[in-house]
């Protein structure tokens, strides 16, 4: 990818690492127009502007591009944190996670292709949320999800997106995933792969009580990671905390992705901007930690249709909006590596980056 002369720091930024990956779904419907074959109207209300209590009110502020569109594909692999250029042993059998959110269009080809890539992979697959569109109804998930994607439900962890809780409760989302999805109270839960601690967020905050520190689901966070001392942690929710794509950065995550950076983790990825965009280790207010930082992965690439992007804001390290396909997490015992599988086209992003 092409790389702005302005931005000293994207290479050093590749030097940064992260284990722990967050997918969750945030409150709050897209604000972006409809997009082609949707009323106006069917999306949700946006989430509430605000900042988390306790935490910096600022996002981070623009810089010019560094990846966008139409630019060469390639970029340079992430080395682990301290520069060494060494990543730690790693076994050629460690554990594999793929996936990505905003998927399945009924007669889509782009879902039917991205769905084909799954099979190429054993292990778990994640969803970043709006899994079935427009309103993730039990005959939207019936009749465009299951031919595509849920050819192989068995394997998966989901998470809601707004899209999903257009149908009252998500109730079309989680009686078609069932116990796979957790407690249709919450929709939020935690499990193993490998030596990984991968924990699965709500983002629909307005329908679960909120996200903030002393929401439910904040302060089961906070325990669940004090329960799982790994060295490894990955999140993945629907809403980014910082997204260069039209919905932009949600604030309404903030505390969620402080939680998690107070705990060590090493990746959050999200969806809900139709694009792929992977950050900097960053702190739940923006600002760039090599040490410690999160590293947010956006992976909206599932089918959904494509918006337009402007220009990347601070700390964005590679953006692509013209690419359909998923990413692929190899999770080692120390370290991970990163790469997304495109189902046509040239855009490739990959790396290896150790744990905390």
């Amino acid at each position: 990818m092409a790389k702005s002369s302005t931005l000293p720091s994207v290479v050093g930024h590749l030097l940064a690492g992260v284990c722990v990956l967050a997918v969750a779904s945030c409150s709050g419907g897209e604000s972006a127009s409809p997009r082609r074959g949707l009323a106006s109207g069917d999306e949700p209300p946006a989430n509430p502007p605000g900042n988390v209590p306790g935490n910096p009110p600022v996002d981070p502020p623009v810089n010019p591009p560094v990846n966008l569109p139409g630019n060469p594909p390639a970029n340079p692999p992430a080395e682990p944190p301290g520069g060494s250029g060494t990543v730690r042993p790693v076994s050629e059998t460690d554990p594999v996670i793929v996936g990505a959110g905003d998927i399945a269009l009924c007669n889509s080809p782009s879902t039917a292709k991205t769905a084909d890539l799954l099979g190429r992979f054993e292990g778990t697959i994640f969803l970043a949320g709006d899994n079935a569109y427009y309103v993730g109804s039990s005959d939207e998930y019936r009749s465009c999800f299951e031919p595509t994607w849920g050819r192989y439900k068995a394997r998966m962890k989901p998470v809601p997106g707004n899209h999903e809780y257009i149908t009252r409760g998500a109730k079309g989302y989680f009686d078609y995933f069932g116990k796979l999805a957790g407690d249709p109270t919450k929709g939020y839960y935690s499990y193993e792969v490998g030596a990984w601690h991968i924990v699965a967020i709500n983002s629909n905050c307005g329908s679960i009580g909120g996200c903030g520190a002393t929401s439910p689901q904040g302060v089961w966070l906070a325990a669940d990671l004090a329960a799982h001392s790994t060295k490894c942690t990955m999140a993945y929710w629907h809403h980014p905390r910082f997204s260069s794509g039209a919905h932009g950065n949600d604030r309404a995550m903030q505390s969620i992705f402080h939680e998690l950076y107070k705990a060590g983790a090493d990746v959050v990825v999200t969806g809900h901007d139709h694009d792929y965009e992977r950050f900097a280790p960053l702190r739940a207010d923006g600002t760039l930690d090599l040490e410690r930082g999160v590293r947010q992965f956006v992976v909206g690439t599932g089918g959904a249709d494509f918006r337009a992007v402007d220009k990347p804001i601070a700390n964005s390290e590679a953006l692509n909006a013209d690419t359909h396909g998923i990413i692929k997490f190899t999770l080692h015992a120390e370290s991970y590596d990163w790469e997304f599988v495109p189902s046509e086209g040239a855009f490739r992003d990959s790396g290896s980056t150790n744990c905390h």
